[in-house]
């Protein structure tokens, strides 16, 4: 495979930012939005923007500990999108949750 096909095979991902995010969270409710943005591969202010869209949306809930957020993700909300609006964001976290990551969202 030639590097520009490399190149545009990653240059793209299934699942949004948002996606992204959420399923961070539903791993480690506790993260910080440093480690989000790392692990997410966006900027600080980016995962600032995705966190107010989604807590405000109602598909987060977050509260203060100390100095930290623990974010709470709620799975009885219906995906955005007409395509999946039939879809809960617990069958969201379950598709994409496995055994190495210990990823369990009852619902």
């Amino acid at each position: 495979m030639s590097q520009a096909q490399t190149d545009r095979k990653s240059s793209w991902t299934f699942l949004t930012n948002h996606s992204h995010v959420l399923v961070c969270i539903a791993r480690d409710p506790m993260i910080r939005t440093r480690e989000l943005a790392v692990r997410v591969e966006i900027t600080e202010r980016s995962v600032q923007r995705i966190i107010a869209d989604l807590v405000g949306g109602g598909y987060l809930s977050r509260e203060r500990v100390g100095r930290r957020n623990r974010y709470v993700v709620n799975p009885r909300l219906h995906l955005r999108h007409p395509i999946e609006a039939r879809c809960y964001v617990g069958d969201l976290l379950a598709f994409v949750g496995d055994a190495r990551t210990g990823l369990s969202i009852e619902i």
